[in-house]
C-alpha cells in the first residue's frame, strides 16, 4: 500500500519509494529527507477531508508531505494503534 492510504497513527515500514518517469529526481529527494527502504515511518495528521498535506514521522524527523509525494511511497505495516 502507499503511505496516502495508511491509518493515522500506525507504524508501517518503508518498501521502496516510486517516482515518476518523468521527474526521477523526486525519488532522490524523498530518499534524502529518510524515506528508504527499511525506514519505520508513521503518518501523525491528514489534511482537511483526509487529502494532503500529511505529517509524517519517518526515523526521528517529522516532516510535510503532499498527497502526490505520499502516494510515491510504498509500505507495509508493522504495528496498529
Amino acid at each position: 500500500m502507499n503511505l496516502d492510504q495508511v491509518e493515522l497513527g500506525s507504524l508501517y515500514r518503508v518498501s521502496e519509494v516510486n517516482a515518476p518517469k518523468g521527474a526521477p529526481q523526486i525519488k532522490g529527494q524523498l530518499e534524502d529527507i529518510g524515506f528508504l527502504p527499511g525506514e519505520q515511518v508513521a503518518v501523525l495528521r491528514k489534511g482537511l477531508l483526509g487529502n494532503g498535506p500529511y505529517m509524517v514521522r519517518v526515523g526521528a524527523s517529522t516532516f510535510a508531505l503532499r498527497q502526490s509525494e505520499a502516494r510515491m511511497i510504498t509500505v507495509e505495516c508493522l504495528l496498529h494503534a
